[in-house]
């Protein structure tokens, strides 16, 4: 490719594709998913879940602390609710699905369900994931999910019902493609030992995730607790962010469900979006180093801070 020739009419396009800002304003086009003055563009109504960070006072937007609700019940309330159990995140997807916090019967059903459908199909590893590792772990997910469209018998099949039943099915084996996205990653491109857990059916998925993600399948149930906290917490964030808009766009158009979740996993990848995960990733381990440094100053005779050559802050 004339790499020269590309790079000097690129130079030239925008003269000639660039939509000055005022023209947006001018026929009252949104630009993405804000208005000018911060608040969120109204895209459709739903039930499901909502987002509130701030409040319309005299006309203008004031930010108030964030609150998060499922089904109209706040997430602090579901995660105090939680107690003891360790299936937080399945009930917690149970009320997103179905509208209703589920009876202890129905959430024991529930789980027991989702353990049935952990496993991911017989060679689907060995074809799909360690023969073509990905240096993204949300590009593999993407690939994984298209390939689970292969081993549907009606993977078209968009009723409402049988659409309920392959989310279901997908959610299940979400933790195995995860957790085994990470494991063939490190293996091929790092050089790190590939070692592989199957996921155990009477485990919730914070608990098989850690299990799958250890090379000895250790974990704490404070930890196994902890993610699945965090788990519910990531459940839904309202019909309006990227990912969750580009699904219903896909959707709309009678597309399967593999399909318009691929997309959406596309849109979650995106740094704006799902980025900020990765930025708090960075800030805690900088926010450890930070701590490690300090924690490990010698001083002199006097007290001062002697240079170790590892640095100060």
């Amino acid at each position: 490719m004339n790499n020269f020739f590309i790079a000097q009419t690129f130079g030239k396009s925008s003269n000639y594709t660039d939509i000055p800002n005022n023209l947006f304003k001018e026929h009252n086009v949104k630009k993405g998913l804000r208005n000018e003055d911060g608040t969120g563009v109204r895209v459709g109504l739903t039930r499901v879940s909502d987002v509130v960070g701030y409040e319309i006072e005299d006309g203008k937007k004031v930010n108030v602390p964030g609150k998060l609700f499922y089904r109209g019940i706040e997430i602090s309330d579901l995660v105090n609710g939680k107690n003891n159990s360790r299936f937080g995140f399945e009930e917690t997807s149970f009320l997103l699905l179905f509208g209703y916090l589920p009876s202890k019967k129905e959430l024991r059903e529930f789980t027991t369900l989702l353990g049935e459908h952990y496993n991911l199909p017989d060679e689907f590893l060995e074809k799909n994931m360690l023969r073509t590792p990905s240096r993204n772990l949300m590009n593999s997910l993407q690939k994984s999910i298209l390939a689970l469209y292969d081993y549907d018998e009606d993977p078209d099949n968009t009723d409402p019902y049988q659409t309920l039943l392959k989310g279901i099915n997908i959610m299940a084996k979400l933790p195995s493609l995860a957790v085994y996205a990470y494991q063939c990653k490190i293996h091929h491109y790092d050089r790190e030992s590939l070692v592989i857990h199957y996921p155990k059916p009477e485990y919730s998925m914070a608990e098989n995730i850690l299990y799958m993600l250890r090379k000895d399948g250790s974990f704490t149930q404070q930890e196994a607790d902890l993610l699945d906290i965090m788990l519910m917490i990531h459940a839904d964030h309202g019909g309006g962010n990227n990912s969750t808009f580009t699904n219903v766009v896909i959707s709309s158009t009678g597309t399967d469900i593999y399909s318009s979740s691929t997309a959406s996993i596309g849109s979650l990848k995106g740094p704006k979006h799902g980025g900020a995960n990765i930025r708090c990733s960075e800030m805690i381990t900088a926010i450890e180093k930070r701590n490690w440094i300090k924690s490990n100053r010698s001083t002199d005779e006097i007290g001062h801070p002697k240079n170790t050559g590892k640095g100060f802050l």
